[in-house]
């Protein structure tokens, strides 16, 4: 830890620290507002002895100590890939120290570039270490599983995303059952939380660092709220309560209650929701942040509330209705109003997390060409790269959000949707971390299998009592994660294709230039950059560029014109289906050009063609193109030419080219279909 301190600054960690309370620890801070009444919704009776009341205490204190603290705070944290973390920053870096990606860049050119070296084993796990990385590069069945694998945790994240908000916002409203009779309630819960739920996904443009201060302080003080009301009801109606942290009652609580027992565990695991969005949203933050506003904030605030609320019911047996075994009837009569004020607010705010932590896999997806390009937007403004907001994934989830929250109207599904989707994502993290142990942290393979063993048998026992909820709401995440799984199949495919199809047909430099004078290329003032993902040659699309579009302006300004008029100065030669593919005399003689002129001193030419992300080596002159109102051009090729340069000048670019500050006016948008 003094060495991570050395790298920032105790302001820094601070800061941070504080602002991950209002954007990751938001979701798991809610959730004592309804892991007590779906652990108690499969009939289980609340018994004199307390067996039952302790025995849930028990499951969610030792859930809570071994998944979210001892395996993500003390081990999988450790796991980032560059800064970022996530499902699939576990398979970006095995797909880094050994060659189990699916995409064929294994040239060494490409090697090169790769952040971590593959270096060999040491002398302890080198026998199995070794073969079990040979195992993995030469079976390409076994990369597709792993592939497959990370997938599938990428979209049951996506999916929780979907489900997160519309729990804890119901959750929260919830309180409003105990002024109002359970019918009418249903009438107002729906509305307010559909409400609340689109304010929230309004408000995901202002960006992480924005969110992070304004919601921080109503996570601080909820936690506050939550943990003083649970050593309240500890002295004041149980202080025995404690006796249930053994994990003697786990086991009495199974014996006592049996099939309904284990079915309720779908219920106790809410008390993690939210614990992948940890490192989900480690991106956005710095792992020595998460780590501290957890161990010292949000874990012995969650450990007083669920005490206090068991203390609470442990001695009111009798309950009015089924469904007042909340939260709220565990707080006291005089702040019960203000506490669900605050509640609501902090469900608003527990939903953050997951959402951000979407946006973070969905970036990583998208940049190794899992995921179809979405515009991705940068909203820290002290450059901490990944705090970004994707609005294409935000309206998204929240219709989603929104088509859940209609459709159940009820917590118990929701849940067991939630549920599935949690755990899931977290069997998926404790296999790919096991790999990272062996191939990348170059671990011994006996701890990476007791490791998978201990978290991986906790994580089985948890979704076996989830899946069987299957008909009750659990089929909604594995629906979503069958839709996404297709669309990233898909695109995958596509973008391996596209990858083979460039490796084919590159060109080399020499080549290029041995065209130029046939072409009638002329040399612009300027740098122009192509976006490509091969390390060496020039791509097919440059070369079908130059070759089929060198003066884009002049085909449309001739286009209209008499292909026998011997005044031309301008030379078309098509090919057998008719495309124009040279240009052969320059148009700087030419009446009607395209002219780009430049503000201020500087110079004004009339240019054959327009290149590709030119960028001026002068960026701060502003750039303007003109089309002259010569008598010559009529008005349709006027218009076609005006609207050519508005497009142009508009720039019709994503991330890429904003990313690197090229003045729209210099940049163009090229297309090209691939055969493959």
């Amino acid at each position: 830890m003094f060495m991570l301190l050395q790298k920032e600054s105790w302001k820094t960690v601070m800061t941070l620290a504080y602002q991950s309370l209002g954007v990751v620890y938001g979701e798991l801070s809610t959730s004592p507002l309804y892991v007590y009444k779906s652990a108690f919704a499969e009939d289980i009776h609340h018994s004199e002895s307390n067996e039952e009341i302790f025995g849930v205490l028990s499951f969610v204190f030792w859930t809570l100590t071994l998944i979210p603290l001892l395996k993500y705070v003390f081990i999988v944290l450790r796991a980032d890939d560059n800064g970022e973390g996530g499902t699939f920053a576990l398979y970006t870096l095995l797909c880094r120290h050994a060659r189990v990606s699916t995409l064929p860049n294994g040239q060494l050119a490409d090697e090169e570039l790769y952040e971590y070296r593959r270096d060999e084993f040491g002398s302890g796990s080198r026998d199995i270490g070794l073969s079990l990385k040979s195992t993995l590069e030469k079976h390409k069945i076994l990369q597709k599983g792993l592939l497959v694998l990370a997938l599938l945790g990428t979209c049951m994240v996506i999916g929780d995303g979907v489900l997160t908000p519309a729990i804890s916002v119901f959750s929260a409203v919830s309180g409003l059952e105990l002024s109002m009779s359970k019918e009418h309630h249903q009438y107002v819960e729906v509305p307010f939380a559909c409400i609340i739920l689109v304010l929230l996904f309004c408000l995901q443009h202002y960006g992480t660092h924005r969110l992070g201060f304004l919601f921080a302080p109503i996570v601080i003080t909820w936690l506050l709220c939550i943990s003083t009301i649970g050593i309240y009801n500890i002295f004041h109606w149980n202080p025995q309560v404690f006796q249930a942290l053994s994990p003697y009652y786990m086991y009495k609580f199974l014996k006592k209650t049996k099939i309904q027992g284990w079915m309720s565990l779908g219920g106790i695991l809410l008390c993690i929701t939210g614990s992948e969005a940890m490192y989900a949203d480690l991106g956005h933050f710095s792992q020595l942040s998460i780590k501290m506003a957890f161990t010292f904030v949000v874990y012995p605030s969650l450990i007083l509330a669920y005490m206090g609320q068991a203390a609470y019911l442990s001695k009111h047996h009798i309950l009015e209705t089924d469904y007042r075994i909340g939260f709220y009837v565990s707080v006291p009569e005089k702040i019960r109003w203000p506490v669900l004020g605050i509640a609501i607010l902090a469900a608003v705010v527990g939903s953050q997390a997951i959402i951000t932590g979407t946006f973070s896999i969905i970036k990583q997806c998208s940049a190794l060409g899992c995921f179809p390009r979405v515009k991705i937007t940068h909203t820290s403004p002290t450059n901490k790269h990944g705090q970004i907001y994707i609005p294409e994934i935000n309206w998204t989830l929240m219709l989603l959000c929104l088509a859940v929250t209609i459709g159940f109207r009820d917590t118990k599904h929701i849940s067991n949707a939630a549920g599935l989707a949690v755990i899931t994502v977290m069997l998926v993290t404790t296999c790919l971390m096991s790999l990272v142990m062996v191939l990348c942290w170059r671990k011994s393979v006996f701890l990476a299998l007791g490791f998978m063993f201990f978290f991986g048998s906790i994580e089985i026992l948890y979704f076996s009592a989830s899946l069987i909820k299957f008909r009750e709401g659990a089929w909604v995440p594995v629906a979503l994660s069958c839709i996404f799984l297709v669309i990233m199949f898909v695109w995958h495919y596509g973008t391996i294709k596209k990858y083979e199809f460039d490796v084919q047909n590159k060109v080399s430099i020499n080549w290029l230039l041995g065209l130029g004078p046939t072409l009638g290329i002329m040399r612009v003032r300027g740098i122009g950059l192509i976006h490509t993902e091969l390390v060496s040659g020039i791509p097919a699309i440059f070369s079908h560029f130059v070759t089929n579009l060198p003066a884009i302006a002049e085909f449309i300004r001739t286009e209209r014109a008499d292909a026998t008029d011997s005044n031309h100065d301008v030379r078309e030669d098509f090919d057998n289906d008719g495309r124009m593919s040279v240009v052969g005399t320059a148009s700087a003689n030419l009446e009607g050009g395209i002219r780009m002129c430049e503000d201020e001193n500087g110079f004004s030419s009339e240019l054959q063609e327009i290149a590709v992300s030119i960028a001026s080596p002068r960026p701060r002159k502003r750039v303007r193109f003109v089309v002259p109102e010569s008598p010559q051009i009529n008005t349709g090729v006027r218009d076609e030419l005006r609207e050519l340069m508005e497009a142009r000048e508009a720039g019709n670019s994503r991330g890429p080219t904003n990313a690197l500050s090229f003045p729209q006016a210099s940049t163009l948008e090229v297309g090209m279909v691939y055969l493959v």
